[in-house]
Parts: structure tokens; C-alpha cells; sequence
């Protein structure tokens, strides 16, 4: 049996950066997946005792680990897919020894940590059984677009459903792809964590999170909050291809609070009255022309609000200044959406404007350099199917 399962990168519509300050931060997720298809093998096919397979089709490496090398430096772990425990610095390490040997191109380097929370996760629930997984993404990497968590989740509702732990709560109207029960998202969630964990050290759960339910969430000092559009959110996303240190751009906002404690406080807080207002409006029915556009100018107005903020707190970009002088000429609002410094750029699309004003956009962008997604917000999260 063959198992896919897919789930969505994630967008911050508002309150990145000031969430870490006790703000609130609204998450939403779009239609850009990520995709693990998995096929459990017989033991002894290869006339040994088989292997674990990970192909990476988008950077085309393939990595493998005979299941003989898997046994002897974790023992006789796995096969216990209930709730997930931490992985402990001796799996960890245990795991990295796994990787020695693999041909991981220099300029790759940080597939390391990927590696490692696929090799828990794998280990974990399935124990050594041989198999092999494949993973497609329309997802860039470490562009703020939660990748790595699209990775994690969709491993984990993969490798969970092949286990028997988790099954699918009926058709989608998506032709083959099917939901999971609310329940065994949980579980999905809870094991993409720990994946999440082994990748970033101290991630704060919403990618996972935003990455399993789909739809947005509201964030708040550990709390999330379901919020539910009425009404579609499209936009476009700009990659600007310019990679940052997400750890040394928070720093930053830490050290520049240190600096200016009153002022930055007030920042927070207007960038916290920014998402609360916002996941109001999201959740506003429009059932006509003049109520649409006027519940996207209300959005338009908050995230180029929201962007005058993060331009306070020091982490814009000249490539996320170029997006919106560009966009801005097209009478359309952007704010860089993640940590900044680069990465990506939103610029909400309002539903009645032409479409070839879009596509003019996106050619001038891309003139640039940039790379341009078209996405739609706010739809499902975590799907399977099995054939």
C-alpha cells in the first residue's frame, strides 16, 4: 500500500515579530503543499533486510539507511504511534551517527536537520520496518513559507496512517484526497512538533498547527484561536530569493526593545490591536460587491499598517522595499509576511480588480529577480489519500 499525504505551507497575515512580545498574530494557511508519499517494503526484498529510503525529488538526492544500520543505533525502537515523546539527546545523537556517511552536498548542509526529523519520526512510529518515502514540494525553502513544518506534517500524517494510528473522516470533493477526524489531527500535530522540535530547537507551534488544521489561527501567549473566512482571501506572494538569520533578525526587535523599551511597547501594542482588528474582519460575511471591497480595504489598510510597524522594529529588506514600491504603483498594499530581512512579501489582490493588472505585476517582479506565487488563503489543512 502507498500512502500520500499533503499539507500547506503557512502565511502571517499580522503580528509577526511583536508575537514573541505577548502581541497577537494571525496565521493563515495557503494552497502551496507539501507532499510525502510513502510505500512500506517487504523485509528481504533486496535479499537483505531492507532499508529506509528518503528521496528528496525537488533537490533530487536520495538517502538510505539499511534497516540492519538503523537497528544497531537505535535498537528496537518504534511502533508506537500513540502520542509521541520528546526525542531525547541520546536519540539524537544516535540518529546524527546515522548520518554520517551520507552524501549531503556542502551547499545543503541544512538538510541535516531534516534528515534527523525524518529519521525520528520514521523510527518512531514505524520502528525499522524498510520503506520508502518520496517528498515533492511547491513550497521554497527557508523563505518564511513554513516549509519545514509542511515537511513534518505531512510526513507525520503519512507515516501515522501507514501505521494504522490515524484514519480519514470522509471524501474532501477533492477526487481522491480525504480529511482526517479532528482527533487524529491531534496526533498528527503533536508528532509534526517534535519533528518541528528536532529542526528548530524552540519553534512556537504555529506552522505545525496552521500546517495540520489549515483555515487561520489566531496566536496569542500560547493560545490559538480557530478563525473562520467567510469569504475568500487571494493573494500574491513574492519570494525575493534573498535568504535571512531568522535567530539574528529577532535578536534585533529583542535589542532594539532593550533600547527603546517605551517606544517599542507601543509598537506591540498597536501591532496587537492590528491582528485582533484583522481576525475581526476575516471572519466579516461580504455578500456583495460593496461589502467585499470594503472588507478588503479594511484588510489593505492593516497590513500596510502592520509594515510601517515592522519597518519600526528594524527588519525590512531593500528587496521587501522594491516589492512595495512596485506593488504600491499598481494601487496594491504589501507587508513582508515571517522574520523579514528578506524572504517573502504578501500583496493582497482584491477580488473585483482586472487580471491583467496582476499579471503585470507579477512580470515586474519577476523582472526583478523575485518569484511570484499566486495563492488562495485560509483553505484545508492535513489530506491523504491511498492507493
Amino acid at each position: 500500500m502507498e500512502v500520500r499525504a499533503r499539507a500547506p505551507g503557512k502565511i502571517i497575515l499580522a503580528g509577526e515579530h511583536a508575537v514573541v512580545h505577548g502581541s497577537a498574530a494571525v496565521a493563515a494557511a495557503i494552497d502551496l503543499y507539501t507532499t510525502s508519499s510513502l510505500r512500506l517494503l517487504p523485509a528481504g526484498e533486496d535479499g537483505g533486510a531492507g532499508a529506509v529510503e528518503l528521496d528528496l525529488r525537488d533537490s533530487g538526492l536520495t538517502f538510505s539507511w539499511p534497516c540492519s544500520r538503523v537497528r544497531a543505533a537505535l535498537g528496537e525502537v518504534g511502533g508506537k504511534a500513540g502520542a509521541p515523546t520528546p526525542c531525547s539527546p541520546d536519540e539524537l545523537a544516535a540518529v546524527a551517527k546515522l548520518l554520517e556517511g551520507q552524501e549531503i552536498p556542502e551547499a545543503k548542509i541544512w538538510l541535516s536537520a531534516g534528515l534527523s526529523a525524518f529519521l525520528f519520526l520514521y523510527t518512531s512510529i514505524l520502528g525499522c520496518r524498510p520503506g520508502k518515502a518520496v517528498v515533492t514540494s511547491d513550497l521554497p525553502i527557508g523563505a518564511g513559507l513554513g516549509s519545514s513544518a509542511a515537511f513534518c506534517v505531512s510526513m507525520s500524517g503519512a507515516l501515522l496512517t501507514a501505521a494504522g494510528a490515524v484514519g480519514v473522516a470522509g471524501g474532501s470533493g477533492d477526487e481522491e484526497w480525504e480529511l482526517f477526524g479532528k482527533d487524529d489531527l491531534e496526533l498528527v500535530n503533536q508528532w509534526a512538533f517534535q519533528g518541528e522540535k528536532i529542526i528548530h530547537g524552540k519553534p512556537s507551534g504555529i506552522d505545525n498547527s496552521v500546517s495540520t488544521f489549515g483555515s487561520m489561527i489566531k496566536f496569542k501567549k500560547g493560545e490559538l484561536t480557530n478563525l473562520k473566512s467567510r469569504n475568500p482571501v487571494k493573494m500574491l506572494i513574492t519570494d525575493t530569493r534573498v535568504g535571512r538569520n531568522t535567530k539574528a533578525l529577532l535578536a534585533g526587535v529583542s535589542e532594539r526593545a532593550s533600547r527603546h523599551p517605551d517606544a517599542m511597547a507601543s509598537v506591540f501594542n498597536a501591532v496587537n490591536s492590528i491582528s485582533e482588528e484583522l481576525s475581526s474582519v476575516v471572519e466579516l460575511a461580504a455578500e456583495d460587491e460593496i461589502a467585499i471591497t470594503t472588507r478588503e480595504d479594511k484588510l489593505a489598510e492593516l497590513m500596510e499598517m502592520n509594515q510601517g510597524l515592522l519597518q519600526c522594529m528594524g527588519v525590512s529588506h531593500s528587496s521587501i522595499e522594491t516589492v512595495l514600491r512596485t506593488t504600491l504603483k499598481y494601487s496594491l498594499v504589501s507587508k513582508l509576511t515571517g522574520a523579514g530581512g528578506g524572504g517573502c512579501v504578501l500583496t493582497l489582490t482584491p477580488t473585483l480588480s482586472a487580471h491583467t493588472v496582476l499579471e503585470k505585476v507579477a512580470t515586474e517582479l519577476e523582472s526583478h529577480g523575485f518569484r511570484c506565487f499566486k495563492v488562495e488563503v485560509g483553505g484545508r489543512g492535513l489530506q491523504v489519500c491511498r492507493a
